[in-house]
């Protein structure tokens, strides 16, 4: 059983330019206290199957988190394109978020990421070199959700068990509405 379950991604400037940085609402509930914080990370995957071309373009800390519904913005760097093959720049990329505790990953919610130019005539005629000022971004907005089952802090087992047996939002669908606002937390 996860102790923290993701209730919603929220693009905050999506479309964007290619060379904007990402900005995020992430809302998530804790059902129990935790000794540490949690750490996420957002990863662009320019080329998949070559995992030395993917950019971890930032990562933060959130904690202390308090048991209920919480949420922060995080922001991360738009990729190099020095470290994009030109052949993987236009199309299909994807972008990954992944949450940790104790350097466990918990959750890797993934997005697919479509890039092209900002007009119809060079999407049909690209030029020859790409000009990355005038290519902009979209991000899907119907993630793929993978959860892996961690070790949690021992102390929070008892906790977590007496915790089961209220009912608890299910995050099979990321799009849900939350009827509470989430408490912030800090984040770096």
């Amino acid at each position: 059983m996860s102790l923290v379950t993701i209730r919603n991604v929220e693009f905050l400037n999506n479309p964007a330019r290619f060379s904007d940085t990402y900005r995020f609402r992430v809302t998530f509930e804790c059902i129990a206290p935790l000794q540490d914080d949690l750490e996420w990370k957002l990863i662009y995957v320019s080329c998949p199957g070559q995992e030395e071309l993917d950019q971890e373009l930032d990562d933060c800390l959130v904690g202390p988190v308090p048991v209920g519904v919480n949420s922060f913005e995080f922001e991360g760097s738009a990729p190099d394109p020095s470290k994009i093959p030109p052949e993987d720049v236009l199309g299909v990329a994807a972008l990954i978020l992944t949450g940790s505790y104790k350097d466990q990953e918990f959750v890797r919610v993934g997005y697919y990421q479509n890039t092209e130019y900002d007009n119809e005539e060079m999407k049909e005629n690209p030029p020859p070199k790409i000009l990355f000022e005038r290519l902009v971004r979209d991000i899907s907005t119907k993630p793929r959700v993978t959860r892996f089952q961690i070790k949690w802090d021992t102390a929070v087992k008892v906790a977590a068990g007496a915790a089961a047996s209220a009912p608890v939002p299910s995050a099979d669908d990321l799009d849900t509405k939350m009827d509470e606002d989430p408490a912030p937390v800090n984040g770096a």
